[in-house]
Formats: C-alpha cells, sequence, structure tokens
C-alpha cells in the first residue's frame, strides 16, 4: 500500500507532508503558499493524490518540483492586440486574390490605409474615437464608407483567431445620409458641338477620341482600352470588355465586369474607318496620345480638357475655353459625354436603319 500524503495547516497556509521514506526534515513538506479555505483544500488534495499515484506506478519526481509549481501562481502573458493598420494590412493581402487589380490597388493598398494612418488612434479600443473623428473630419458617406471596411477588417480578424471582438460591427449602420440626387448633367446638343468644333481646330488629334465619346457613352477607360480586336472588321459593332487605368497602367475588365456588344450607327462607323490603320493590330490600340503611348486619362482631363498650370506651364483647357467663351453653359468633366445612366444606349442615330434602345434628348 503507498503511504499517504498529510494535508495541514500551518499558520493559516496549506501544506504536504511527505512520508519520511520520501524525504525527511524540513525536505518532507511542500509548502503550497495557499490560505486554509475549503477551495483550496480541494486543490491541494488533488495534487497529494497525484504524487500517491507516482509513489505507487514508481513515477515520483525525487526533486518535487513538479508538484510544487502546481502551487505557483501562473504568469500570464498578456498578449498585444494588433492595431488597426497592422490588420488592415494582413486583411488586404488576404482579400487581394478576390480583387479587381484596380480596386486591390486603390482602396486597400491607398485609400483606406490612408484614412488609417491619419487617425488620432489605431488601437480597438479607441473605435468611438475613431467613428467621431471620422465624422468630424469627413463626409457621412466617407465615413460610413470607410467603417464598413474597418467592420469587414475586424470581422475577418475575429474569424481568424487575432482579436477576440469586433469593435465596429454594425457601427457604420447608424450614420445617416443626407438624400440627395443623382444630378445627371449632360452637355446639349449645341455644348456638343462646340466642343467637337473646338478639338477638330485646336486639338485635332483628339477629336476621332472626343467625338467617340459622345457617339457612345462608354467610359473613358473604355475608349482608351478600346484595341481592334474588340471591333468587327466591317466596325458595325464593338464588344466594351477592358478598360485601361491609366493611373495604374494597367488593363481589367469593365467596371460593372460584364461584356455589351454595341451596334455601330452609321456616324460611328465612319469614324472607325477612318482612324483604322490599313494593316491594323488586333492588339493594337484605336486611340492614341499624341506620343503614340496610350491616352492618359488624368493629363487629358487636365491639361487638354479642362486645363491647368504645371509649374510654370500652363494648360488651355478647351472645354474651359468655351465656358469663357459662353458656348458651354458650365464645366463639366469627360464623364459626362456619357451621361445619362449607362444602362441605356443613346448613341445619336443619324442612321434611321440603326436599332437602338434609347434616343437621349439631343438628338
Amino acid at each position: 500500500m503507498a503511504p499517504e500524503i498529510g494535508l495541514e495547516n500551518k499558520q493559516g497556509k496549506l501544506r504536504l507532508r511527505l512520508p519520511r521514506v520520501i524525504a525527511d526534515g524540513s525536505l518532507r513538506y511542500i509548502y503550497t503558499g495557499l490560505p486554509d479555505t475549503p477551495e483550496n483544500r480541494k486543490k491541494a488534495q488533488v495534487i497529494a493524490w497525484q504524487i500517491e499515484e507516482d509513489i505507487r506506478t514508481g513515477q515520483l519526481d525525487p526533486t518535487l518540483e513538479s508538484y510544487k509549481q502546481e502551487f505557483k501562481p501562473k504568469t500570464t502573458v498578456n498578449k498585444r492586440e494588433p492595431d488597426l493598420l497592422e490588420l488592415w494590412v494582413r486583411f488586404a493581402e488576404y482579400k487581394r486574390p478576390q480583387l479587381a487589380v484596380t480596386t486591390y490597388e486603390k482602396d486597400y493598398i491607398r485609400k483606406i490605409p490612408n484614412h488609417i494612418k491619419q487617425l488620432p488612434a489605431k488601437k480597438l479600443t479607441d473605435a468611438i474615437a475613431i467613428r467621431d473623428y471620422l465624422l468630424v473630419n469627413h463626409s457621412a458617406n466617407t465615413a460610413k464608407r470607410v467603417l464598413i471596411h474597418l467592420s469587414a477588417c475586424c470581422k475577418w480578424a475575429k474569424d481568424s483567431g487575432l482579436i477576440v471582438h469586433n469593435p465596429f460591427t454594425s457601427m457604420a449602420s447608424t450614420i445617416r445620409q443626407p438624400k440627395t440626387e443623382v444630378d445627371i448633367d449632360p452637355f446639349t446638343t449645341a455644348e456638343r458641338d462646340a466642343i467637337l468644333e473646338a478639338f477638330r481646330q485646336h486639338k485635332p488629334h483628339y477629336f476621332p477620341f472626343v467625338h467617340f465619346l459622345f457617339l457612345t457613352g462608354c467610359r473613358t477607360g473604355e475608349a482608351i482600352g478600346l484595341r481592334w480586336q474588340h471591333v468587327n472588321v466591317d466596325c458595325s459593332q464593338i464588344t466594351f470588355c477592358e478598360s485601361f487605368d491609366s493611373q495604374l497602367k494597367i488593363r481589367k475588365t469593365t467596371k460593372t465586369g460584364t461584356t455589351r456588344k454595341f451596334p455601330c450607327n452609321q456616324k460611328l462607323r465612319e469614324l472607325l474607318l477612318s482612324v483604322r490603320p490599313i494593316n491594323s493590330s488586333p492588339d493594337s490600340l484605336v486611340f492614341y496620345s499624341p506620343n503614340g503611348l496610350p491616352i492618359d486619362n488624368g493629363k487629358f482631363t487636365n491639361q487638354v480638357w479642362r486645363g491647368c498650370r504645371s509649374g510654370q506651364k500652363v494648360y488651355k483647357g478647351l472645354v474651359t475655353t468655351l465656358v469663357d467663351e459662353g458656348k458651354v453653359s458650365r464645366y463639366r468633366c469627360p464623364y459626362n459625354t456619357s451621361s445619362p445612366p449607362r444602362q441605356f444606349c443613346w448613341v445619336k442615330c443619324l442612321d434611321i436603319n440603326a436599332a437602338f434602345f434609347y434616343v437621349h434628348p439631343w438628338f
């Protein structure tokens, strides 16, 4: 029969007493350091039974250290919780395969990280202060969008075991945005004609490009990225399936991710035929910049369309000049060549035999 381990009270603290066959003198005692309470007696008794079992099976730790360790205070290492920027970097990498390249580069690598870097605090415990800062320093729409992204990031981090709580849950839903009607502001027929005539006279290289925008209503990036492989042999149909991002210098799918078959009327066919090289390569662009490169949307808008100052050089924009001359009522960006909403096909129907879904009030 294995010797029993005694449980004693020594000056209000519990200690274990080992049999003399195991240890002698002061070595017989394991001081638990625990006050003599019913709960602590249960804990000490469990260790005493473990020692008795180890003696019986010949597995006793002769140093007794493993038993003494059971009574020492457990030291917990507080794991530092990652801050918002650290979480966002990992979240962005997780989302990367699921995103369009432009969305990843512009929103996940630039826009949202820049917002986070400007925050006065970046700890998750500062979520309320972060929300208030965004509302004070940005529009309700921007604050709401940033909070939606931060909540998605923290939800992923919680699901991944990186944090225990998502402090941004439902926070964006409490933000009310002012209701505004979409202001569709297309150019009038007279304004369109004035713009085309100005390009014909002063920037003839860009005239076909601008004319194409007005005739098709496509997005600027779709026109810039258009290649001859997207135009059929007789220029009677265009396939819009790609767009070119001038900022990132990359090709991508259209904004909606869909491919559109666009029938060409006679005026559009004549335009395409007039700019198509005799031996055009399918991969060649339909429209180029004056130096033979893809048109840079930013430079075209700033230097040709609107006008700007770059260092000592001043660029007089054609549309801004037309506004000054009273030929265009107010400045609108190139995007307005494609208003109103694109779910309608509203190219100018000069060819009465051409079938279209909708004709813009211009025509």
